[in-house]
């Protein structure tokens, strides 16, 4: 692993999990912090967050990944705070020309139109419905959507176009749109995945320095599995030789809260990914570094990762063999196993505006 050009003191990344922020793969410049020989003293204080807005022409993101169950995405903001050093969306903030490491958790974007754009995107003559997946990227209750609502508002949108739509977060502040959720989920038409990396706080701490823990996590999957909101627990990523082992202990405490369903993920690596989170091992666990490196290489061939489709989410060979029989057989014991069925996209109607001409019946009699 090479060392990072633009390494931060750790007492300025105070609760973050990058320790970095290395520029972007599209840069053509690199920047390196230099002393500027004055020998002042300099106190650098703590990386606060920054929002910035951002106003997009569409919302809808279409994807076309043959390994994916969606075909469709959205996401509120850029970049995310939970800061969770195994993001696989880091390499996302390159192409704003920021660093995936500590920009991708501390210099955000919102998107406070998204909700007017779906809306619009909705009504068009050539939309045909599916459902739309939202928090496949970044966190859409991550810790500014308090302020912000932006998601909450999309929910609105989709709620009043009857439009199915599956959630994924780390996030708490779920909780707060339960309200939506679950009459959305009656008709069919919402279920969310809540993702459990480990049911030990302080790793989860270290690892997702800015994510509810595991236990307020597991709360949230029992908030909504009791309003009647369809959840699966997420056992994602998995991570060999350090969260692999308590693979069947998260699926119990997420059946125990009320998940109806499960999957998993093998921990990814791509693009800048890779050396941040070599960067975090060597700092927290150098013991476990090589093994759990190891393990990766032999799952893609020899490779820290591998965009193989059907393969690069759980990878191949003996390990990732064993983790999926042993995924398999705890979802069977705890029920985890079933099909959640497809949602449904036959009650989809654009609301009536102010000014719409009403339709209305000829009676010839």
């Amino acid at each position: 692993m090479t060392s990072p050009a633009r390494p931060v003191d750790p007492a300025q990344a105070r609760g973050r999990a990058a320790r970095s922020r290395d520029c972007g793969r599209y840069e053509r410049l690199r920047r390196e912090d230099q002393d500027d020989g004055w020998d002042i003293p300099e106190e650098a204080g703590v990386i606060r967050t920054e929002v910035s807005e951002e106003v997009p022409r569409t919302i809808i993101n279409y994807v076309r990944s043959p390994d994916l169950p969606f075909d469709r995405t959205l996401n509120p903001y850029r970049g995310c705070e939970h800061g969770c050093i195994y993001c696989f969306a880091r390499p996302t903030h390159a192409w704003l020309g920021l660093s995936p490491g500590l920009d991708f958790e501390t210099r955000l974007v919102a998107r406070p139109t998204a909700p007017d754009v779906l809306a619009r995107e909705l009504r068009a003559m050539k939309y045909s419905v599916a459902p739309l997946a939202i928090g496949t990227n970044t966190d859409p209750y991550q810790p500014i959507e308090r302020d912000r609502g932006i998601m909450r508002a999309c929910l609105e949108v989709l709620r009043d176009f009857n439009h199915p739509v599956a959630i994924v977060t780390k996030g708490a502040l779920i909780e707060r749109d339960i309200d939506i959720l679950s009459g959305m989920a009656a008709q069919g038409l919402a279920r969310v995945g809540i993702s459990v990396t480990t049911l030990d706080e302080g790793l989860s701490r270290r690892m997702e320095p800015r994510a509810p823990g595991p236990k307020r996590r597991l709360a949230a999957i029992r908030r909504l599995a009791e309003a009647g909101i369809p959840v699966r627990i997420m056992a994602s990523p998995m991570i060999p030789a350090l969260t692999d082992p308590e693979l069947e202990s998260i699926l119990t405490a997420g059946a125990e809260a009320g998940a109806t369903t499960a999957s998993w993920i093998m921990l990814r690596l791509p693009l800048e990914v890779s050396p941040l989170w070599q960067e975090w091992l060597e700092t927290h666990y150098p013991d476990r570094a090589g093994r759990i490196m190891g393990h990766l290489r032999d799952m893609h061939g020899g490779e820290v990762y591998s965009a193989k489709w059907f393969a690069r989410m759980r990878g191949e060979g003996p390990y990732a063999d064993l983790v999926a029989a042993r995924f398999k057989r705890a979802a069977r014991r705890l029920g985890l196993d079933r099909d959640q069925g497809p949602m449904r996209c036959d009650l989809f109607a654009p609301p009536p505006r102010a000014g719409d001409q009403l339709g209305f019946q000829f009676d010839a009699s």
